[in-house]
């Protein structure tokens, strides 16, 4: 189910192109389309209920299809499953999506210094994450705990020095520049605040 990750190789599979070069096609297009930007915000409860549906339905064919505990078995081929898990697979990840950027033009559309701070950070979080959550997955391993309390812990002591390797390391430098554009200087203003011409 998905799409195959490219991380066998420098060169990336064809799957992992037509699926996230869509995407990001989709993307591009969309981008400066305000009435369709207008359009995905009003029906973002229609998305977000249909996505649910969908999302249901595909995980119910993925407990069939793997022969899960207490899966009912049905008369009808693995193929035939296959071939439905994947045609309400495709649907139900784009109106997921279009859910998203609904609740997100809906509820978060004003400025936020948090969400642009996070936002900013968010390319070098992914780029440095790998090794991080490696890490704490094996120490974490031997332990019986819920899978969620792993989680958890993992986020809460992962994500503070990843935060603090971007403030103090990427944000205005060089990286920075590469990785979000540049920057505007850092800048102390007066305790009177912005002086008006």
């Amino acid at each position: 189910m998905g799409v195959r990750t490219p991380d066998q190789s420098l060169i990336t599979n064809a799957q992992a192109w037509i699926g996230f070069g869509t995407a990001f096609a989709a993307g591009w297009l969309l981008h400066r389309q305000i009435d369709l930007l207008r359009l995905i915000e009003r029906r973002w409860l229609a998305h977000l209920l249909l996505a649910i549906v969908l999302i249901l339905i595909s995980f119910v064919l993925s407990g069939v299809m793997l022969s899960a505990p207490g899966a009912p078995k049905l008369p009808i081929s693995f193929a035939t499953l296959r071939h439905v898990s994947a045609v309400l697979y495709a649907p139900a990840i784009w109106i997921a999506t279009f859910a998203v950027m609904g609740l997100a033009l809906r509820f978060m559309s004003g400025f936020s210094p948090t969400r642009r701070y996070l936002a900013d950070a968010s390319y070098w979080l992914y780029l440095i994450h790998m090794p991080i959550v490696m890490a704490l997955q094996l120490v974490l391993s031997q332990r019986d705990w819920p899978a969620l309390v792993k989680f958890a812990i993992i986020l809460v002591v992962a994500i503070p020095p990843m935060l603090a390797s971007y403030h103090l390391m990427v944000r205005f430098t060089f990286i920075g520049a590469v990785l979000n554009g540049r920057r505007a200087e850092k800048r102390v203003l007066p305790r009177s605040g912005i002086a008006t011409a």
